[in-house]
């Protein structure tokens, strides 16, 4: 049997391509009060269209700098981060996404 490629996303905040098991999955969710919310989706299960971000703060920062979410997800107005840098910003947490870090593998030192 032959493997397929693994599927390549572009991250919204540096722009750098990578699989997309070593990046978060993003979705806009509309609340009651109108408001737009970008949620992980770290299981990749969720309704809509997503974008794709590296589980790292720096990246958020890029993408909130560059007001990468509404063209990512196609809405219009002002979203808010907050579920998304509560996540990042607890340490040791990738929020599902494997990175190319996890490996032992390396020199040592």
């Amino acid at each position: 049997m032959v493997r397929g490629a693994a599927p390549v996303r572009t991250c919204v905040g540096c722009r750098k391509r990578a699989q997309a098991s070593e990046l978060l999955r993003v979705v806009a969710v509309v609340n009651e009060d109108e408001s737009i919310v970008v949620e992980p989706d770290p299981a990749r299960t969720r309704l809509g269209r997503g974008a794709h971000l590296h589980p790292d703060p720096a990246c958020l920062a890029l993408a909130e700098r560059r007001r990468a979410f509404g063209r990512a997800l196609r809405v219009s107005g002002v979203v808010d981060t907050g579920p998304l840098v509560e996540l990042l910003a607890k340490p040791g947490t990738t929020g599902g996404a494997r990175t190319p870090h996890d490996s032992k593998v390396g020199r040592p030192t």
